[in-house]
């Protein structure tokens, strides 16, 4: 377990979170939510309510998610103390079982209330930005990778942050055999990112790699940018990027990446910080994934 700066929630509120490299999930502090639900900021009134709540959940038999567990976290008094965690699937459990009309509106938030799986990630997608998660997520790495499709799919698929276990293919394209993902991540993570053309071919390579089920696409967009950010003050700007143009050289990619790199390189900017830019750049992310 390693602590990560909190996630940013409903009506600008922050939630405590930790990442569980076991799990592949974060877990949430149930205080936190529980100040989310009552808008209440104070920390004594949420931790007697918990109490409350918590005896007639289980006097009730009501099961929330994975169950809750107890991590250390950061305290108001500064100290780290033990804390009640729950995960994505405990998170929505607790507010479908809580006494108000707020705790609708923010399951709606949560699930994003999109009939789509895409919708319903596109909409973390957006809120990624707007959060101080993304900050935390490493950089370059396969845990980091974890992180962000842990993020965009948590509650939507059961592998949400899991590298597979089985083969996949598109296409009539193989990916890497799933019983030999984990030396290929640990090769793939391993290469350089000193100039911009060495961390799209390690972008190139972890497309090939696909380590998850589904998701990766989007996933490893907004890792290769985190990656051109933090070691180049740069990032893609998508809308630069011709949807056809982008897919034919995905393909051609596996053999010869320099098409790839033509089109990414043409389309860098250094406005990394600009929302507009990342909003604009989830666009384009989810566009690509379409069915032609």
């Amino acid at each position: 377990m390693k602590e990560k700066i909190s996630i940013r929630f409903f009506n600008d509120r922050e939630v405590r979170a930790v990442w569980n490299d076991a799990g592949s999930r974060w877990w949430f502090s149930v205080l936190d939510i529980v100040g989310v639900l009552n808008d209440q900021n104070n920390y004594e009134k949420n931790r007697n309510y918990w109490k409350y709540l918590k005896a007639k959940l289980k006097k009730e038999k009501v099961q929330l998610g994975s169950g809750t567990t107890q991590l250390k976290m950061l305290a108001p008094d500064g100290k780290k103390r033990l804390s009640d965690v729950i995960d994505s699937d405990g998170v929505i459990a607790l507010a479908k079982n809580f006494p108000n009309t707020k705790a609708a509106r923010f399951i709606e938030w949560f699930s994003y209330n999109e009939e789509t799986i895409d919708g319903k990630s596109k909409s973390k997608a957006y809120a990624l930005f707007e959060t101080s998660f993304i900050n935390s997520i490493e950089v370059g790495t396969v845990k980091g990778l974890q992180q962000i499709h842990a993020y965009l799919f948590g509650g939507l698929y059961d592998f949400a942050g899991f590298i597979r276990a089985k083969n996949i293919s598109k296409g009539g394209f193989q990916f890497a055999a799933a019983g030999f993902l984990p030396d290929t991540l640990a090769a793939m993570e391993k290469m350089p990112e000193d100039s911009i053309e060495s961390v799209i071919d390690k972008y190139t390579e972890m497309n090939i790699a696909h380590p998850f089920m589904e998701g990766n696409g989007r996933t490893a967009r907004i890792w290769l940018d985190l990656i051109l950010k933090k070691r180049h003050a740069r990032c893609v700007d998508w809308s630069k990027i011709n949807k056809s143009d982008y897919l034919e050289a995905m393909r051609h990619s596996v053999a010869d990446n320099s098409m790839l790199k033509k089109l990414i390189i043409n389309a860098l900017t250094d406005k990394i910080h600009d929302r507009e830019m990342f909003m604009k750049g989830i666009d384009y992310s989810y566009y690509y994934e379409e069915p032609e």
